[in-house]
Parts: structure tokens; sequence; C-alpha cells
């Protein structure tokens, strides 16, 4: 029973600082966008931890973990229902680590992060309530039925697909919806003049540094949690390899930005940062702290390239989602099959087969999806609205109202 406790307080720890990542998210989403768009950006923050909580609870977790299924998708039921013991009473230690409800608010924290990844990436144009409905629809249905093919026991667990904490089940998931989104939206007014990309500098570089470091402090409940247990020897080494990759990532994307484009870009180093924490994210508890270092340099490196690469193809990604959730999120998954204890040709196949499985499904449902709703409700506010700013139009409100400009 002491064990039991010890690993229930962990995991409890770790929901909470996973729970904090989402005041990293939105610090870091409003810090490099403009001013005009902060409530915005605020106001879908909050409503996706809130519906994806309460999402998970009604048909989530028994979507994710139905049991006995078929591999690719199955469901146990509305609602939560703790198991019992042969005697009839609470089975406490069901998953002989933690409680069944310690394990459904963990996983739950998980689950809203895929469409915070979508929130950063369209944000400054879409209209709220098709993002609204699409985030219901995606962090409801769309992850728990990718997320059980690998968690919850699915085709892709029994191939031998491996992803420790979700750098293709959480950060894949929401930058693939967040690529179609970005594609269907078009790109920012005055971001693309003369098929040249222009800066649109985000209002406050500080909430972003803030935001990345809530951040990084957060990704040690969202790996070390993983673990499923407190055990001292791989909850350490697993915080050990994400905070090296992450400080490579960082160091590596400013090496690499500053060579290429002859100026110190804070923004492009704390999202160097995140690519490292999403490419270890994969293997975190597999890697030495030299695998972890390569691998967080390839994701920095990758940062640089990838921003270069979006611009070029004329995507508009405010925040770098893209660049940071879904190609470090691919490099980090491949990575599994490259170093640490699983290395080896048929794990690198099985890796390669889960990252096109999730792009596919991932691809064709946020299309289906924001497609939809671009024809029947529209997904794009109007030209006067993106100029004036979401706030004032979407919501009635300024974030800032004491220090607006007199601008009419």
């Amino acid at each position: 029973m002491e064990g039991l406790t010890i690993n229930n307080v962990w995991m409890m720890v770790c929901t909470a600082l996973v729970f904090f990542m989402h005041l990293g998210f939105a610090f870091l989403e409003i810090g490099l966008t403009r001013q005009k768009n902060t409530l915005n950006i605020l106001f879908k923050n909050i409503f996706i931890i809130c519906i994806g909580l309460l999402l998970y609870c009604l048909v989530g977790f028994n979507l994710m973990y139905p049991g006995e299924f078929n591999g690719f998708i199955g469901f146990a039921g509305f609602g939560l229902d703790s198991p019992l013991t042969a005697d009839g009473a609470l089975d406490l230690a069901y998953n002989e680590g933690y409680t069944y409800w310690t394990d459904f608010l963990f996983q739950g924290m998980f689950a809203a992060t895929a469409a915070t990844i979508v929130s950063g990436a369209v944000a400054e144009r879409m209209k709220i309530v098709p993002f609204m409905i699409f985030a219901i629809v995606y962090v409801g249905f769309v992850y728990p039925i990718a997320g059980s093919w690998k968690w919850g026991g699915g085709f892709l667990d029994e191939l031998g697909f491996y992803d420790f904490a979700g750098s293709t089940l959480v950060h894949s998931v929401g930058g693939w919806a967040a690529v179609i989104a970005v594609c269907l939206l078009g790109p920012r007014i005055g971001k693309f003049q003369d098929g040249k990309p222009q800066a649109i500098p985000g209002h406050n570089i500080p909430l972003a540094t803030a935001g990345v470091l809530i951040l990084w402090l957060g990704w040690f409940g969202f790996n070390g949690g993983s673990v499923l247990s407190a055990d001292p020897g791989l909850t350490s080494l697993t915080l050990v390899t994400t905070c090296l990759a992450a400080a490579t990532g960082g160091v590596v994307c400013m090496l690499v930005s500053t060579a290429m484009f002859k100026n110190l870009d804070l923004t492009m180093f704390l999202n160097g940062i995140l690519g490292g924490l999403v490419g270890i994210t994969a293997g975190a508890d597999q890697m030495s702290p030299t695998d972890a270092i390569i691998i967080g340099a390839v994701a920095g490196a990758l940062i640089v390239f990838a921003v270069s690469f979006i611009d070029k193809v004329k995507l508009d990604d405010p925040v770098g989602a893209i660049a940071v959730h879904l190609i470090c999120g691919i490099w980090g998954t491949l990575a599994v099959g490259i170093f640490g204890n699983l290395a080896g040709m048929d794990q690198f196949i099985s890796q390669l087969i889960g990252v096109a499985s999730y792009a596919v499904f991932c691809i064709v449902t946020s299309f289906i999806i924001i497609f939809t709703l671009k024809k029947t409700m529209g997904i794009r506010v109007s030209e006067k609205e993106e100029i004036e700013g979401l706030d004032a139009h979407e919501h009635g409100m300024d974030a800032y109202p004491d220090f607006r400009m007199n601008e009419h």
C-alpha cells in the first residue's frame, strides 16, 4: 500500500504540472501574436481545458482505453466507472501503481493539448465558434481513437510501435490538424507581400519567454508522469534526458538561425527549446544523456529549416506550432528506432508505420471537420474584423483596456 501511495502522489504531482503547461501555451501564444487578439487566444485556451476534461470524462477515456477491442476503434461506455475487486470493493490499485481516478485525470490533461497546438497555428484570423466546434470533435473523438491505437493496446501497440509520452500521439496529432487548418484558412493579411514573407512581431516577448519556461517545467510532469510510477531510476533518467534535449535544442536552434539570418532571434531560441522537448518525448525513458543531446540538436536545427520552408510554401503559422510539434514530433518518433534501447531496423520500420498511420488519420479527419465548417458557417473572420482585432469583434472586450492606444 505504501508503494501505491508514493506512485499515486507522484502521478498527481505530474498531473498538476501538465495542467500548468496550459498557462505556458497561453503565454506563448499571446506573446507571439498581436495585442488586439490577446483575449481571443486566452478564451480558446480556457475553453479547450474545460471542454477537454468534460469530453474526456464522457467519452474520451473509454474510447482511448476500451479494453478488449478490434485494435482500431472500441468504446467501453459513457462516463467513468471505477473498477471493482472480486468482492465488490473499490479497486484502488487497479493498475498496480496508481488509482483509476488519477489515471483519468493525468490522461485527460494530455487530451486538451492536441487542440491547443492548433489554437496557436490559426491565431489572429479564425472565427471563435468554428474553432470551438473543431476542438470538441477533435479532442472528444479523434484524439482518443488515435490514442487507443498505441496506449489503449491497439494495432500499433501490437506492431511494436513505441511512443513513450506522445511525440506522435499528442504533438503530431495536433500538428497535422494545424497544417490542414492553416491551409484552409490562408495567411493573415500582410503576411506575404510580393511573394515574400513579412515579419508580424508579437506584442509581448517577455510573456512568450515565460510561457516557454513554464512549458519546460510542465514537461517534467508530461514525461516524468509517463513512467506511470515513481520508480527512482526511470523517473530521474527521464527528467535528465528531457532537460538535456531541451537545452541542446535551444542552443543549436540559436546557432543555426544566427548563421542563416545574421541575428540573435530570441523567438527561434525559444522554439528550439520546445522542439528539443517534443523530440525527446517519444523515447525519453530509453535514451542515454548523449542520445538526448543528439536528438535535441537535430530538433533544434530542424526548427530553423522547417520555419523557412513553411514560409516558402506560404503557410502562415504565427507561433511556429507546425515546426515545433509536427516536424520535431516526427523526428522524435523516428529517433526511437535509431537511438536508445529500442534501436534497430525493425523498430525503425514500426516507428515509420506509426507516423504514417497517424498522418493519414489526422489529415483526413481534420480536413473533413474543418472543410465542413468552412463550407457551412465559414472559418475566417472578415477583413475588417482581422484588421481591427478579434478581441473587439468576437468578444467585445480588450485584454489591456488601460493601455490601449486611441486608434479611432
